[in-house]
């Protein structure tokens, strides 16, 4: 009796954890499902978290939509034992366009694909986003205008926010959704989707 006590109490701990990694910006907004009749999503479901050579294909070419390629890296997924999206992403750009290094292809690619690698590399490890960060940046500097690279920047961003300025989470999505300038090129379900959650932390400013 007191081994399955003991049994139950670890499983509710587990679970506990499991909802508290679960519940941050990056985790929380799941974006795929605003776009969930697209093919490409739903063969981006079909692939079982991991990037296969199609949809590598389809991040790469530079006409398709940026917020349907966030979309389908959306669900892809994160899991708490960390992914390599990012890595065979990677190697993919580098056999196809020849990037020497990270510093060449900071420098060469174009804004949607910079984002895609930024957004790959957090979900693959929501816990360590700081070189996310700095791809993500990259992206919105070569795409000032673009919603969805502002406000996918703005999450890997408030994903390390999180810890530390709870208040910031909230702040550096909502300046995006102020920011009426920018191109929406992100549909309107997405982007309930997004503040459903980052509206959370509004009560901590």
């Amino acid at each position: 009796m007191k081994k399955q006590i003991c049994l139950s109490a670890f499983m509710l701990l587990f679970i506990f954890h499991q909802n508290l990694f679960a519940d941050s910006p990056l985790t929380s907004t799941a974006i795929s499902e605003a776009y969930k009749n697209e093919k490409i999503v739903q063969q981006a479901a079909a692939a079982e978290g991991v990037l296969n050579t199609k949809l590598m294909k389809y991040l790469s070419k530079r006409r398709k939509p940026i917020a349907l390629k966030i979309a389908l890296i959306n669900e892809l997924g994160w899991k708490l034992g960390g992914k390599n999206n990012a890595a065979l992403f990677w190697a993919y750009l580098q056999k196809k366009y020849k990037y020497k290094d990270m510093e060449d292809f900071l420098k060469r690619a174009d804004g949607n694909t910079l984002i895609c690698m930024a957004y790959l590399k957090a979900l693959d490890d929501y816990q360590e986003v700081s070189e996310a960060i700095k791809i993500a940046q990259k992206a919105k500097a070569k795409n000032k205008d673009s919603y969805t690279i502002n406000i996918i920047c703005a999450l890997i961003e408030a994903q390390k926010a999180q810890d530390s300025d709870w208040c910031k989470c909230y702040t550096l999505t909502n300046e995006v959704r102020k920011n009426k300038a920018l191109t929406r090129d992100m549909n309107e379900e997405a982007i309930k989707i997004i503040f459903e959650y980052m509206d959370l932390y509004k009560e901590y400013c």
